[in-house]
């Protein structure tokens, strides 16, 4: 990490605590029921004033100078939108982005099912808490530590050698050859795949498990009297009574997996046909010198979370309404 990437990285905490502190003292001041007056309202602008300031210079002006950016070229003169043609006419960079939808269908996807599943299995089982650790403890290890576990688990060692990757000892015990597991493509991309749904499985579990105990018994109850069966009480019953925590789950789950850096860049670093936007942008803003790229990229991958952002708003909406 060079010196402005890491400068680039201070800001952004400082920004982000800026905005937690300037939340924090907003509701305060609006929950004080005493009345306000002109110099009440001079003293908010005091306070919050080094905390917007901050907010600008992290969060505020490095997005308008990165969809700026977005529109020029290695110089930093104006292009147009020469940089979103070289993104959908490049074969690289298109594989790229079908990568990055692939990963967003099947990691949100799989991580919520399995969570489901597995919360709804092991509900008011006997150690029930031992294995809700066991499933929620990948949450705990970084995505640099996880690929660099899972990295060893698809090891590669030519035939006759000891193989120390548990896939390959796999496939020799059945009698068949080593795999370069991660130079294989499109396999290679599933493979990295399985890293991030291994990660994200416990936060689904965990958040899905605490909604299950929150649906209430009177209501499983009443559906067991009316002789249905776990699956009927399971869909009519617990499905709607958890479905705004599985829309939160769902929604984190694809913003992390739209972001996903670390994984790709610790296993492979994009080669092999692995790469994914934040990877590439990465790549091409520090590697290849393209800012502008770079910029668009990321640009991209801005617009792809918003419509997540705005679903989950609109949702979370209507249960206010309806409660």
């Amino acid at each position: 990490m060079t010196t402005a990437d890491l400068i680039g990285k201070i800001i952004q905490v400082v920004g982000g605590l800026a905005i937690f502190a300037a939340i924090i003292g907003l509701l305060f001041f609006f929950l004080d029921k005493a009345p306000k007056r002109g110099k009440d309202y001079g003293q908010l602008a005091v306070f919050l004033a080094p905390a917007m300031i901050l907010v600008f210079l992290g969060l505020i002006y490095p997005a308008i100078r990165t969809s700026l950016l977005a529109f020029t070229n290695n110089t930093g003169e104006f292009n147009g939108l020469d940089n979103f043609v070289w993104m959908f006419t490049q074969p690289a960079i298109v594989n790229t982005l079908i990568n990055t939808v692939v990963w967003v269908l099947l990691v949100p996807t799989v991580s919520t099912i399995v969570g489901l599943a597995y919360a709804v299995f092991i509900d008011k089982s006997r150690g029930e808490k031992i294995y809700k650790v066991l499933v929620f403890m990948p949450m705990a290890i970084s995505m640099v530590g996880a690929g660099i576990i899972w990295k060893f688990v698809y090891d590669y060692r030519q035939a006759g050698s000891e193989q120390i990757g548990l896939l390959n000892q796999i496939v020799v015990w059945l009698g068949g050859e080593p795999v370069q597991w991660l130079q294989t493509s499109p396999i290679n991309t599933f493979l990295l795949i399985v890293v991030m749904i291994w990660i994200q499985t416990g936060f689904a579990m965990v958040v899905l498990s605490a909604a299950i105990k929150a649906v209430p018994v009177e209501q499983l109850e009443a559906a067991e009297i009316d002789g249905t069966n776990p699956w009927q009480r399971f869909r009519n019953v617990t499905l709607p009574g958890i479905r705004g925590s599985l829309v939160v789950v769902i929604t984190t789950i694809s913003i992390a997996t739209l972001k996903v850096f670390d994984i790709v860049r610790t296993m492979t670093a994009g080669n092999f046909n692995t790469s994914v936007i934040a990877n590439e942008m990465y790549t091409q803003a520090f590697r290849a010198a393209e800012p502008g790229r770079g910029s668009a990229l990321a640009l991209v991958l801005f617009v792809l979370v918003l419509p997540i952002v705005i679903y989950n708003i609109r949702v979370m909406r209507k249960q206010r309404e309806i409660r």
